[in-house]
């Protein structure tokens, strides 16, 4: 069972996709997430996009946390539904749901965020979505990449550097920061 963790909708129950290959991102590796971007950047007031939302854990985890306002791309139609059904349990004002490849609305005209969360497949290759996420990103943005810990590290675009990695399990996440 997934639930917020903390903030002001903490406890609440999240639903997760059955069957569609997602994998929610743990509450240890969720509570270490947040505990890292709280080091690097001010999560109150925040504008987060979180693409590849699966059920909106993490983006909604920031929205619980203080954050102004969470972007929340996913495209997968039975994820689909159990983001809105999680928004909606939630009931905090400023989550927008967007049903789109993370791909197409990187194409669209950029907003300036503070904090950007990728959870994709493990399959899937993070690097060109992170070379189409510059022009979406603040001056002191901050990224959070969770990745297979067997796997390879994300390669970071000229303008973002590496700033660290954290082992869960099966899971790393990385962190990379607008330079």
């Amino acid at each position: 069972m997934t639930r917020v963790i903390a903030g002001e909708a903490r406890g609440r129950r999240l639903r997760v996709p059955d069957g569609v290959g997602t994998r929610p991102t743990s509450d240890r590796a969720r509570e270490g997430l947040f505990s890292s971007l709280q080091s690097l950047v001010d999560v109150e007031d925040a504008l987060v996009l979180d693409l590849y939302a699966g059920s909106g854990a993490l983006g909604l985890e920031a929205l619980s946390r203080g954050a102004r306002a969470v972007t929340l791309v996913e495209d997968e139609p039975a994820a689909l539904a159990a983001l809105r059904d999680n928004v909606a349990a939630v009931g905090l004002p400023g989550a927008e749901v967007v049903a789109a490849r993370v791909e197409h609305h990187l194409a669209g005209p950029p907003r300036a965020y503070d904090i950007v969360l990728l959870d994709p497949p493990y399959e899937v290759d993070v690097d060109p979505v992170l070379a189409a996420l510059l022009p979406w990103l603040s001056a002191d943005a901050v990224l959070a990449v969770e990745r297979r810990t067997r796997g390879p590290a994300p390669a970071w675009p000229e303008g973002v550097q590496a700033v660290r990695s954290r082992k869960y399990g099966e899971a790393t996440l990385w962190y990379g920061s607008r330079s």
